[in-house]
């Protein structure tokens, strides 16, 4: 990664010792907090369990993970395509992710793709890349939406079910370590209004921001929990994987 030393927190970073979603709304807008949140905390649990080595950061932005692991590995390679939306000095290559990455086979121990798949017009050839990347007993990290707004149009291709994404991992020779739904209908529901109730001018932020606050409290309770558990299963915002070559 080039420039480390410039590099700052954005899209996340650490507050009571939980990583969440930044509350700058220059880096994530109001209205999106929750499922950042929700995200967030999977990648912090996944990521000190599982990264290690050389770790390639595939459609990295502005590599917002790298507080997360930075400690973790011995090396981080950043790469991002030429049209990015999140500009920066930190990228190490770009590169053209539906064609051959630049590096040898079973180079890399750990392999990030945090909400990129979707962005991806021939999915099957990254599958494939990452899969020839990684050493024996690597693994990629990732997550997909699939309840969730249109987002970095027109370039916003595809939703994945599990279905879709246990058929990618197979066909790709590679193992499942951890699938598991983000979410269900009170949180998508809180996601989808705030969304929507976060323009409207004066009031529109505030209430966006109170009302995942109460979709918060409420999946900790006895019935949120088992709601949101339930309705996860055919109304998830979207999918967290943990892959694995054997």
């Amino acid at each position: 990664m080039k420039n480390q030393e410039n590099w700052q927190p954005g899209k996340y970073v650490y507050r009571k010792g939980k990583l969440v979603a930044s509350r700058d709304t220059n880096e994530i807008r109001c209205g999106s907090r929750l499922v950042a949140d929700l995200v967030a905390g999977l990648y912090d649990t996944a990521l000190r369990r599982h990264a290690k080595g050389r770790l390639l950061d595939l459609g990295c932005g502005k590599v917002p993970l790298y507080l997360v692991y930075r400690d973790l590995v011995t090396e981080n390679i950043c790469v991002d395509w030429e049209n990015t939306q999140h500009t920066n000095d930190y990228l190490d290559y770009e590169c053209d992710l539906t064609r051959e990455l630049p590096f040898a086979d079973g180079s890399f121990d750990t392999i990030i793709l945090s909400d990129v798949l979707e962005h991806i017009p021939q999915p099957e050839i990254l599958w494939r890349e990452m899969a020839r990347l990684l050493a024996p007993g690597g693994k990629i990290v990732m997550n997909v939406p699939f309840f969730y707004w249109l987002h970095e149009r027109p370039h916003d291709y595809y939703r994945y079910t599990e279905f879709a994404l246990r058929r990618f991992v197979e066909l790709s020779g590679l193992s499942l370590v951890q699938l598991e739904s983000v979410g269900g209908s009170p949180e998508i529901l809180a996601d989808m209004l705030a969304k929507h109730i976060q323009f409207i001018p004066a009031v529109g932020k505030p209430t966006a921001v109170f009302i995942q606050y109460l979709a918060q409290l409420f999946v900790k309770t006895s019935p949120g929990k088992k709601i949101s558990k339930k309705t996860s299963e055919g109304y998830p915002f979207g999918y967290f994987l943990v892959v694995e070559k054997p």
